[in-house]
C-alpha cells in the first residue's frame, strides 16, 4: 500500500505563508529606518552602524522582554493594533533607564497556525513602537508551531539593543539625600499584572465591552489594552545634558520594588501618594479587593517612568519633560537610610529594604 508523501504543509507550517508575511511586513520595517540603520529584511542578521549613528567610545546596553498575559485580553478582544507598542516599550524604556539611547530591535512572533493578517497587525504595531522610540526594526523572527499554542493564541518576545557613550552611562551613583522624585504618568496598566487583572475579571464576570462614563464610554477593553507609554524621545536629552541622576521603570514590582534598583545603599526614597490611585487602578482595587500594599508593588499606579534629580533642577527638568509632552508630579524625595523605599498613601505606609 503506497502512502502519500508527507510535505510541511501537511504538519500544519505553511512557508508560503510566511514568506507571503515577509513581504507584507517589508516596507513596515523600512519605515523604521534610522542613521545607522538601512532596513531590509530576508537576511540571516541584521547590521547596525555604530559609528553612523554618531557614537566614538560607546558601551551596547541590550535588554529583552515580553508583553505577558496581556495578550490574552488582546487575543479575546481581536485588537492587535496595540500590543507591538507595549513589546518594544517594555525594552527600551528599560535602556533608557541606563542612559542608553534604542538603536534597534528585533522581534519574536510564535503561534500554532500563522494568520497573516493579525501577524501584520501585529508587526505594523512592533514598528509603530519602534517609531516612538526611535529605533529602527532590522529583523525578527515568525514560528508557526502546530500543537504547540491553541486555536488563535501567539506570543510575543523582543530585543533591543542600544548604546551609550561610557561616560554617559547612568548608574544612580551620585543620588543623595536632599534629592528630587518626579513621576511621570503613566498611560495605564502598561504590561505588568495582567494575570491579575484577567482573574478579577473571570471573578466577577466583567465584559471586555463594557463602557466607563468616567472614561469618556471607552470600553473596558480599550483601557486595559492603552499601550505602555515609552518615554525615551523625553527622558534622552536630559540624559545625555546630564540634568537627570536616576531613571526607574515601574514595572513588575511597582513602586516599591523598582525605584530600590537604581539607589545607592544609603538613599532610601520616600514617595507620597495622594487622595485614591487613577480610576482605572481604583477599579481594579475594588474589583479585587486588594489591599493597597498590593496595588503599590503589583501595579505602576499611575507613574510609568520615575525620575530623580538634585532639588537644584527639578523644575527646569519637570518643565522641559512637560514641554515634551509628559505629565509630571513631584511624588518625593530622598532621605538617609537604607536601600529601599517607602510609599505613603491615604490608607497606610508601606517600606520595601533592599541591602545586597
Amino acid at each position: 500500500m503506497s502512502q502519500k508523501p508527507l510535505t510541511y504543509a501537511d504538519a500544519g507550517v505553511s512557508i508560503d505563508a510566511g514568506n507571503a508575511l515577509v513581504k507584507t511586513i517589508g516596507p513596515i520595517a523600512r519605515s523604521t529606518s534610522r542613521p545607522g540603520a538601512d532596513v531590509e529584511l530576508g537576511g540571516f542578521g541584521g547590521f547596525f552602524d555604530l559609528k553612523a549613528a554618531g557614537y566614538d567610545n560607546p558601551l551596547l546596553v541590550a535588554a529583552n522582554d515580553g508583553v505577558g498575559t496581556k495578550l490574552k485580553l488582546a487575543i479575546e478582544a481581536g485588537k492587535h493594533d496595540g500590543v507591538g507598542v507595549d513589546l518594544v516599550a517594555m525594552c527600551a524604556n528599560d535602556l533608557i533607564v541606563q542612559g542608553a539611547e534604542p538603536l534597534f530591535f528585533l522581534d519574536y512572533y510564535a503561534t500554532g497556525k500563522l494568520d497573516n493578517a493579525v501577524a501584520a497587525e501585529v508587526v505594523a504595531s512592533i514598528a509603530e513602537g519602534c517609531r516612538q522610540a526611535g529605533c529602527a526594526l532590522i529583523g525578527g523572527e515568525t514560528a508557526e508551531m502546530p500543537g504547540m499554542y491553541s486555536a488563535g493564541d501567539y506570543d510575543l518576545a523582543g530585543f533591543c539593543v542600544g548604546a551609550v557613550n561610557r561616560d554617559k552611562v547612568l548608574t544612580g551613583a551620585d543620588i543623595a539625600p536632599g534629592d528630587v522624585i518626579l513621576g511621570l504618568a503613566s498611560s495605564g496598566v502598561h504590561s505588568n499584572g495582567f494575570s491579575l487583572v484577567r482573574r478579577i475579571i473571570a471573578e466577577r464576570g466583567w465584559k471586555l465591552e463594557e463602557r466607563y462614563p468616567w472614561a469618556g464610554g471607552r470600553s473596558l477593553a480599550d483601557l486595559l489594552l492603552e499601550p505602555t507609554r515609552i518615554y525615551v524621545r523625553s527622558l534622552l536629552p536630559l540624559v545625555q545634558q546630564r540634568k537627570v541622576k536616576g531613571l526607574a521603570h515601574i514595572t513588575g514590582g511597582g513602586l516599591l520594588e523598582n525605584i530600590p534598583r537604581v539607589l545607592p545603599q544609603d538613599c532610601h526614597a520616600v514617595v507620597e501618594i495622594e487622595g485614591a490611585f487613577p480610576a482605572l487602578f481604583e477599579l481594579l482595587r475594588e474589583g479585587g479587593g486588594i489591599e493597597p500594599s498590593e496595588m503599590v508593588r503589583t501595579f505602576n499606579c499611575g507613574f510609568g517612568m520615575v525620575v530623580v534629580v538634585s532639588e537644584a533642577l527639578a523644575r527646569e527638568v519637570a518643565t522641559a519633560l512637560e514641554g515634551a509632552g509628559e505629565t509630571v508630579s513631584r511624588i518625593g524625595g530622598i532621605e538617609a537610610g537604607p536601600r529601599g523605599c517607602t510609599v505613603n498613601g491615604p490608607e497606610g505606609s508601606w517600606t520595601a529594604t533592599h541591602n545586597a
